[in-house]
């Protein structure tokens, strides 16, 4: 049995604002934007080339176990890429406030920029590069 992770739910104080900051200045498709129950919008989200989505709501921890999180609250979300300093110049010219891609070793796998949303939920886009011939799953199957 596979499982694959698809979706995670991030804190957020405005949906609208979130929404416009995911949608325009990240390039995030929007997937759904709904009352999925009364009282329970979600706006669901996904990166180009992404097999896992986001999902926002105000409303939704409130229907699963466990403490609500923050608005702001969630550090270490990351996302891959094969070529960071062309998504450097993509994200940059949508407007993203997002730092310069830092090479900490030589190898693959080790270059990071770094951006917030509009609530500090905080961002690192890592580079890959063997991803543009080979997903990820197949490259590190043993």
């Amino acid at each position: 049995m596979e499982y694959t992770l698809e979706v995670i739910g991030v804190p957020v104080s405005d949906l609208d604002r979130a929404k416009e900051f995911y949608e325009s200045k990240c390039g995030f498709h929007v997937d759904l934007d709904g009352e999925v129950m009364p009282g329970l919008r979600l706006i669901q989200l996904t990166p180009p080339g992404s097999g896992c989505s986001i999902m926002l709501s105000t409303a939704l921890w409130e229907t699963t176990p466990g403490p609500t999180p923050q608005p702001g609250s969630y550090q270490g979300l990351q996302l891959c890429v094969p070529d960071i300093k062309q998504a450097h110049a993509e994200l940059t010219a949508r407007g993203l406030d997002i730092s310069e891609p830092a090479q900490f070793a030589e190898q693959d796998g080790a270059t990071f920029m770094y951006f917030t949303d509009p609530d500090g939920n905080g961002w690192a886009i890592q580079e890959y590069r063997v991803r543009a011939k080979t997903p990820l799953r197949d490259a590190i199957a043993p």
